[in-house]
């Protein structure tokens, strides 16, 4: 008979649960407040129209003014603009002229850009008001400087003082913002859109646990059917909550709940695949990645081109990200810029469905007792076994003494 293990005493546990705890509660703050604090435009798509004069001031204000932090795409008119808006190329443009700036913005991309947008149009004010100023003390001071040398003291007097008064005043530039793609008039900042991603990451973590502990989907088939099953009616339920109650998700019904459908699909396959393959443990894995990782990650509050490149580029590539992204193409852009995130959906959702199905590992307390027999008792660790009838002690002798369960032995680990 082996020996029982030593218990460790308290005081251990206690110092390893006081260091561990407080490191994983760390790291998940990190995680959620770390890319929140670094929010700054990087190669941030924005567009320029016309390759005018105005139009070079606004790439060199806007590169000096924030440097690396756009990516700028020249049209040749507002309308070629506004069209790259619509398809998603640009978030948003600045169309130049020597006296107005107009900022085309899509809040429905992200309200946060759109704010981010519209200073930095007030900056490009700031900025083409300086340079027509300088431009017109320039001028003043050269025309003083040459009367000066025509006419003596008399203009040189006047080029010490006020500019002659055939020099006109700069004009002043005014800036006039326009947001071509509005959010719904329900939630015009975005705020219930972007406050859905996290409990809808968390119920595609609850439906693979659900699934996968219910007695009723023990065998991988039962489960790979049920998770698109129970991911379609909750993706419609979360249709119904946010645009028929709240109406932030007013356009394209169908392909917005599909979008829904799938962020849940990918998460809740992902996790269960995770659980078939390693055990209970994919329990933690899954959540870890999709709540800890993929949600901060996933630029829903703000944009992807507004975290940290790395942070931006994997929250994209998780289903929390690629799913936000997604429902904002369907829901405001006619689907146009979806093709990469639903491939990403598309791939975590077969590859979750195919570990599921192949994956041999079920979580505790999923698989079936023998028939007949009775629980082991508590602290003890049971085995199920199969002894030949003709063995002494074995079914055959004693059912006839009264035990008809002898056929369950019980392990003497402890």
């Amino acid at each position: 008979m082996k020996k029982p293990p030593v218990a460790h005493a308290p005081w251990i546990r206690l110092c390893v649960i006081s260091v561990s705890l407080p490191m994983v509660i760390m790291l998940a703050v990190l995680a959620f407040a770390w890319p929140a604090g670094r929010i700054a435009p990087r190669d941030l798509p924005v567009g320029i129209v016309g390759a005018n004069a105005a139009g070079q001031q606004a790439v060199e204000g806007l590169a000096h003014s924030k440097p690396g932090g756009f990516d700028f795409h020249l049209y040749s008119d507002e309308g070629a603009a506004r069209s790259a808006i619509r398809q998603r190329d640009v978030y948003g443009a600045f169309v130049v002229t020597p006296g107005d700036i107009t900022v085309l913005e899509a809040s429905a991309a992200g309200p946060a850009v759109a704010q981010l947008l519209g200073t930095a149009g007030q900056q490009l004010r700031s900025h083409a008001s300086q340079q027509a100023a300088a431009s017109a003390h320039a001028k003043a001071a050269g025309t003083g400087s040459h009367r000066a040398a025509r006419g003596g003291a008399a203009g040189a007097g006047r080029s010490t003082g006020h500019p002659p008064a055939n020099i006109s005043p700069p004009k002043v530039v005014h800036v006039k913002t326009v947001d071509v793609v509005a959010t719904s008039a329900d939630d015009p900042r975005g705020l219930v859109f972007s406050s859905a991603l996290l409990p809808l990451t968390i119920c595609g973590v609850i439906i693979a646990a659900a699934i996968a502990l219910l007695p009723g989907f023990r065998a991988a088939w039962h489960r790979v059917v049920a998770l698109p099953v129970v991911c379609a009616v909750a993706g419609l339920g979360v249709h119904l909550v946010a645009q028929g109650f709240l109406g932030a998700l007013p356009h394209e019904t169908a392909a917005t709940w599909g979008a829904l459908s799938l962020t849940l699909l990918a998460i809740s396959a992902t996790t269960a695949g995770l659980v078939s393959v390693v055990g209970p443990a994919g329990f933690g894995l899954g959540a870890a990645l999709m709540v800890f990782v993929g949600n901060p990650f996933s630029g829903v509050t703000s944009a992807p081109q507004l975290l940290p490149k790395a942070v931006g580029s994997i929250g994209q590539w998780l289903p929390p990200g690629a799913g936000a992204s997604l429902l904002r193409s369907t829901a405001y852009f006619n689907g146009n810029g979806s093709a990469e995130h639903l491939a990403v959906l598309a791939l975590w959702g077969v590859l979750g469905l195919a570990a599921t199905l192949l994956g041999r590992r079920a979580p505790a307390g999923s698989a079936p007792a023998p028939a007949g027999s009775t629980p082991a008792p508590e602290g003890t660790q049971a085995t199920w076994q199969t002894l030949p009838d003709d063995l002494p002690g074995t079914q055959a002798q004693t059912q006839d003494a009264g035990y008809p369960h002898a056929r369950h032995a019980y392990g003497t680990d402890r």
